[in-house]
């Protein structure tokens, strides 16, 4: 969602939309670049999280973010250019990793709560 004001914009969504960092489908860009397409993608699996369905330990949780930090920051930093499947994929893996770490946020809060009532 972009809001205009004057010469401003302000996008809150996060993510730039650059067409040549985006998938195509029937001439439509998909609303999110490729690598937030994977991120968000990934969180349809938040409730299989939740329910113990998948279960990631922390440590790989936190490691699954580092592709898409990599990938992001070597493009930004280092005059090279990913491609959109790999953008896919690195976001796929963030998402997955943060959706770990969500849970197991939730989880442990849930446990604090449950432990001072007791």
């Amino acid at each position: 969602m972009m809001i205009k004001v004057k010469n401003y914009q302000l996008n809150l969504t996060s993510c730039h939309r650059l067409p040549e960092r985006s998938f195509f489908f029937r001439g439509k860009q998909f609303p999110f670049c490729a690598r937030c397409t994977g991120i968000n993608l990934s969180f349809l699996l938040m409730p299989l999280f939740l329910f113990n369905i998948i279960y990631i330990n922390l440590a790989i949780s936190l490691l699954l973010l580092f592709p898409a930090l990599i990938d992001g920051l070597t493009q930004a930093f280092c005059n090279r250019e990913s491609n959109n499947y790999l953008r896919l994929a690195t976001g796929l893996m963030m998402g997955i990793g943060l959706n770990s770490i969500a849970a197991h946020t939730g989880k442990g809060i849930g446990a604090l709560i449950i432990n001072s009532i007791h």
